[in-house]
């Protein structure tokens, strides 16, 4: 006489039950892939316009205020329409007299057409006339304020002065600027101390 041992045997309750769960699961898996499958097959068509080497010139009352230059445009016509820099952009702002009163460069930028906002990051750098520097990761131009803010860490040389604050907001010129929780060193000459 013959006899089988089963060291470790699902008793067959518990594995018909295991089996029911599995064909169930199995089966509704493979219809939630298929459904994956035609969605992902679809693809999200977005109308772009895309231009290269781009000038813009932006006026008021017959007066150049400001070019902007961009290597690559990207405007999105979507529901909330905006335009993408990714390639870099440098901005020229000029006076009534036409002189160029800042300057500014950023690697991205992207503009939102409804807000009229501007949204400057990586290795933002301004200038003016004056000879002063700004430089923060990231930066907004707000083109009905007419002013520049930030919200992240930002510095500011000159010749002979070094300034770091935790956010600030400039005037379009660059010429008045405020700077929030300042610190670094600051040389006061002739009539300018206290």
């Amino acid at each position: 006489m013959k006899m089988l041992r089963c060291i470790s045997c699902i008793p067959a309750g518990r594995f018909g039950a295991l089996m029911l769960i599995g064909t169930i699961l199995f089966s509704a898996c493979e219809n939630d892939l298929k459904k994956v499958e035609q969605i992902s097959a679809k693809k999200l068509i977005v109308p772009v316009d895309k231009s290269t080497g781009v000038e813009i010139i932006y006026s008021d009352s017959a007066k150049v205020r400001a070019k902007l230059i961009t290597p690559e445009l990207l405007n999105f016509k979507t529901e909330k329409p905006y335009i993408e820099m990714k390639k870099g952009i440098t901005v020229i702002f000029y006076d009534e007299n036409q002189q160029e009163t800042s300057r500014l460069r950023a690697d991205y930028a992207i503009r939102r057409e409804r807000e009229n906002i501007v949204e400057l990051k990586r290795n933002v750098v301004a200038s003016n006339t004056k000879g002063e520097t700004f430089r923060s990761d990231e930066l907004y131009w707000d083109e009905n304020k007419r002013r520049f803010y930030s919200n992240k860490l930002v510095s500011i040389t000159s010749s002979d002065n070094v300034l770091y604050g935790t956010s600030f907001w400039a005037n379009e010129d660059f010429s008045y600027y405020e700077i929030v929780q300042s610190t670094g060193d600051l040389r006061l000459r002739g009539e300018e101390g206290f």
